[in-house]
């Protein structure tokens, strides 16, 4: 009898749960065809394309002042006096260090720059989406983007009506982009500290 009354409170249960799922609207939009026609992705992607342009010069110059200096070592080291020879190869090798120093802090600062600028796209779409979402009375909206829904039941892509409220804000303000939308650049292509490195490798 209890395992009767079990298994009927078991199935009233799921079919409650069951239909306050389907009373539920769901909706679906793809977040990155979202983000991709905003104007202001445009203008990030050519912000950071500077940034990183401006970092890969400065990794370039210190690479050229790593081959002139070895170049030079190669050219005199049999004319060297042991002390002179020591002292260019610790400067060879600090020189190095400092140039594989910078390729990893670059790409730390580049990743840190491309978060930064896309932060306030991403913080806009999904606004956008939310008000999408509360006009047409969604409970549930699904991000296809991100690959990860392998079954839903049928719902209604909301793109368009998310777009439609983008079209209605004003455009998000990057960090390091200027009003007219054009990016602003630091030049941080001034000429690296002199100091000695390590035998080259081929500027890697």
């Amino acid at each position: 009898m209890k395992k009767m009354i079990k298994t009927l409170a078991f199935s009233l249960f799921t079919i409650g749960a069951l239909t306050f799922a389907s009373a539920q609207k769901m909706a679906h939009v793809s977040l990155d065809s979202l983000i991709g026609l905003m104007p202001e992705t445009k203008t990030a992607k050519d912000v950071a394309e500077a940034y990183l342009n401006d970092l890969k010069k400065t990794a370039a110059a210190m690479d050229g002042e790593l081959q002139t200096k070895y170049a030079d070592y190669q050219t005199n080291e049999a004319t060297m006096s042991d002390l002179i020879k020591k002292t260019k190869q610790d400067e060879l090798q600090s020189l190095q260090q400092r140039i594989q120093d910078f390729q990893q802090q670059a790409e730390q600062e580049y990743r840190k720059k491309y978060g930064e600028l896309t932060a306030p796209i991403y913080a806009k779409a999904k606004k956008a989406i939310e008000a999408a979402a509360k006009e047409g009375g969604y409970k549930y909206v699904l991000d296809t983007s991100v690959g990860n829904v392998l079954y839903s039941e049928p719902s209604e892509d909301i793109l368009a009506a998310a777009k439609k409220k983008l079209d209605g804000m004003p455009l998000a303000v990057l960090p390091g982009a200027n009003s007219a939308g054009n990016p602003k650049t630091n030049n941080t292509t001034s000429s690296p500290n002199k100091g000695g490195t390590t035998k080259p490798n081929g500027g890697k």
